[in-house]
């Protein structure tokens, strides 16, 4: 049984550099793409009103299970989706306080998130892109590991369907949330 807990950020995580993969996201229309919710069903972010923030990660990971590479955690910005989520968490009301409605987003299947809110009790939906359209569509940075295509980390804030702000890279991703909830703040709607 692995030892691996995904909760847990090592002291050494790699720091992501910015190598400009997201910099034509800024002021673009997201197009329309219904996306599968662990809600049931599916949401079109393009059709949401008001402020949404969608954070992109590359995927979370289950206590006592191997990452999906033996060396996830020397990726840089590969590691940290778990702590990530729950800072969406617990800085949740505050966001929505904000006015902003908030979504995860990764290339991983509807089941496998669903297990992820449960067991990280998330008051949020995350959507699956797991058949890459809107991140084909909007060119969203990826990477592959093991044959999987992942999304890197990255984090837009939306204003009625147009992205507003793009944080990217995101290090570290744990006080991540912190620092969207503060840009928040500073640009109110």
């Amino acid at each position: 049984m692995s030892t691996h807990n995904p909760n847990v950020l090592p002291d050494d995580l790699p720091a992501p550099v910015d190598d400009g993969a997201a910099d034509h996201l800024t002021g673009s229309p997201v197009p329309v793409v219904p996306l599968r919710s662990t809600a049931g069903g599916s949401v079109d972010i393009a059709a949401l009103k008001g402020r949404t923030v969608v954070y992109a990660y590359p995927r979370t990971g289950q206590p006592g299970v191997d990452p999906l590479v033996a060396d996830w955690d020397a990726i840089p910005g590969a590691r940290g989706c778990t702590p990530e989520s729950c800072g969406f968490r617990d800085h949740h009301a505050e966001l929505a306080a904000q006015g902003a409605v908030v979504f995860g987003l990764s290339t991983q299947d509807t089941a496998y998130q669903r297990e992820a809110v449960d067991r990280l009790r998330l008051p949020f939906t995350l959507l699956s892109d797991e058949d890459l359209v809107l991140t084909g569509a909007l060119r969203l940075p990826t990477f592959d590991a093991a044959g999987v295509t992942l999304l890197c980390r990255l984090t837009m804030v939306l204003r009625d369907g147009v992205v507003e702000h793009v944080f990217y890279p995101v290090f570290p991703p744990d006080s991540h949330a912190a620092e969207v909830l503060d840009w928040l703040r500073a640009h109110p709607a």
